[in-house]
């Protein structure tokens, strides 16, 4: 096993891992979101990944950070590996339905509207400029890994890739990816606008989610290195970048998106020409009856877990050291 794709000699001294939470009212549809435990459950996600990420625990709630099948979700994973190396991140909100309920950096952002029916980030150009400034706020730290929790944000995704050109597919947390679903969403979406967008920060008004908008800015702002640490999520935010002819960070995430069939990471990455990292932390060899479901394409990434796991390496830890402390968190996790 191959525990990173792109051998990495960058050895980081001040790294920070930033989540950046929103929501998307796309996440609502029945049957488009695979995350939380029905469409309205799915708003409040971001906010029980970040508690669970801060604390270890989910308190605020009766939930449990594993889907309906067993398997863990990928906040305990960053977690974990966040936990091991002794490193407390930093929780931006983007825009929000629910109340935080742990420390963020709040930029007063609105959740996303419905891209079929009203423009989707009307404060779009405003969050890229706040996410400017909070970048070069951070410029104490010499990495940045970037990591998003957006429930329905593939969508928002698969839209703003497409209006940028790109013949993209996006991935999904569902082991049966609602293509079709999707698909109309971005027919919708054309139909409504009724013209070509060209301005990249425009296509995220109208078709994309805060997180885009903020993380965008972000990378902008920032001085030193960036990881961009999500799947076709964070595909869509290096697109952005890349028409707005910003400086470039990396992509960083893990195998099981790269091989998921209903996707085209990899070409849209090579299209994009965004260097792309891809983590296997072989959770089919680990006996966990949960983490396998990872290797059937349940779950696949989020919340910047493959950054997380490609960060603990950066500091030295082991794949061995990085996979049990992974296995002793799911295992031990009681509400």
């Amino acid at each position: 096993m191959v525990f990173l794709s792109r051998p990495n000699l960058l050895q980081p001294k001040r790294p920070l891992f930033v989540g950046i939470l929103a929501n998307t009212m796309l996440s609502t549809v029945p049957g488009l979101s695979g995350a939380g435990p029905n469409p309205m459950g799915s708003l409040l996600v971001p906010v029980l990944d970040a508690e669970l990420i801060w604390q270890g625990v989910i308190t605020s709630s009766d939930a449990t950070p594993n889907t309906p099948t067993g398997c863990p979700t990928p906040a305990s994973i960053t977690r974990a590996v966040l936990n091991l190396a002794g490193l407390s991140p930093l929780f931006i909100n983007a825009g929000l339905v629910h109340r935080p309920t742990v420390p963020v950096l709040d930029l007063q952002g609105k959740a996303g509207e419905d891209p079929r029916y009203r423009p989707a980030v009307p404060d779009a150009v405003r969050l890229y400029e706040e996410g400017i400034r909070v970048g070069k706020l951070l410029s104490a730290y010499d990495l940045l890994v970037i990591g998003e929790c957006v429930p329905g944000g593939t969508t928002t995704a698969l839209c703003v890739l497409r209006m940028l050109g790109y013949d993209a597919r996006v991935s999904s947390a569902s082991v049966k990816n609602p293509e079709s679903m999707k698909e109309e969403v971005y027919n919708e979406v054309v139909n409504r606008i009724g013209k070509r967008i060209s301005h990249p920060l425009e296509i995220i008004k109208e078709t994309g989610d805060p997180m885009i908008a903020v993380c965008v800015g972000l990378s902008k702002g920032f001085p030193g290195k960036v990881f961009l640490a999500g799947g076709t999520q964070m595909l869509a935010v290096a697109a952005v970048i890349q028409a707005l002819g910003n400086p470039m960070p990396e992509v960083v995430t893990t195998t099981y998106v790269r091989d998921d069939p209903h996707a085209s990471c990899d070409k849209t990455a090579q299209e994009i020409d965004v260097p792309i990292t891809y983590v296997d932390p072989g959770f089919g060899d680990l006996g966990h009856s949960g983490l396998v479901r990872y290797c059937i394409g349940e779950v696949k990434e989020g919340m910047g877990c493959g950054g997380a796991m490609m960060l603990g390496n950066l500091l030295g830890y082991n794949p061995e050291e990085i996979t049990k402390s992974i296995v002793s968190f799911v295992t031990g996790y009681s509400p």
